[in-house]
């Protein structure tokens, strides 16, 4: 089976280079890599072209973006990474091994040290096992068959990954896969973290509560 590896972007220059470094061993295993560009106002898509196999240009949104990859992905499976990302060694292996068809997720580990932002990134990954739902930071990926089943991401500014978590799980509860995906902390830690902490549990309860998300994207920007 092949992967189709899905990097939404928007000015990712300066962070992007070490994820694209970790994904040319899939590549020459035969997998392929769609950047999907927002419109970018720095060199993300020159100088990702050449780690890449499609650059491609879609209108700013991760929602849609992430579609515009996997309307002209070629792999069975489809794996959605933030551009932040730094994957485990053999990562291709694990997310085939839990798609025949399925979906799923990894552990994420947060990059900085602090002992609270390691204690989030548990409390996180707890509270995907618990609920059945994955956000983008842990390397989402779903067979390209299940994903055009139940029509993509919604084309919804925040909370995309959480409404499509929940429809696939009515079809089939997730892998959860316990090697670590690590991502940046830089918002965690520009922001304070426990003042993240706060907003990210207020935007999820208001999300449920039936906020729309494109109010509650004000908040997140």
């Amino acid at each position: 089976m092949r992967l189709s590896i899905i990097i939404p972007t928007l000015n990712e220059a300066d962070t992007l280079g070490v994820l694209l470094q970790q994904l040319q061993p899939l590549r020459r295993r035969g997998h392929e890599v769609i950047l999907v560009d927002g419109g970018s106002t720095d060199a993300t898509p020159v100088m990702a072209a050449p780690w890449v196999d499609r650059v491609l240009r879609a209108p700013a949104g991760r929602a849609r973006q992430m579609n515009a990859g996997a309307e002209i992905a070629g792999g069975q499976v489809l794996w959605f990474l933030h551009a932040d990302s730094c994957i485990p060694a053999d990562a291709d292996a694990y997310v085939l091994a839990g798609t025949t068809p399925a979906w799923g997720r990894f552990d994420v580990r947060l990059s900085g040290n602090r002992l609270l932002l390691r204690c989030v990134a548990r409390l996180m990954n707890l509270r995907s096992r618990v609920t059945g739902i994955a956000t983008g930071d842990q390397g989402l990926f779903v067979a390209r068959d299940l994903f055009a089943r139940i029509g993509g991401y919604a084309d919804l500014p925040l909370m995309e990954d959480i409404d499509l978590s929940k429809r696939l799980k009515h079809i089939q509860r997730p892998v959860f896969v316990r090697q670590v995906l690590t991502t940046s902390s830089r918002r965690w830690e520009a922001r304070g973290v426990v003042r993240t902490i706060v907003l990210m549990w207020s935007l999820r309860l208001a999300w449920f509560l039936g906020v729309p998300a494109a109010r509650l994207a004000r908040y997140y920007a």
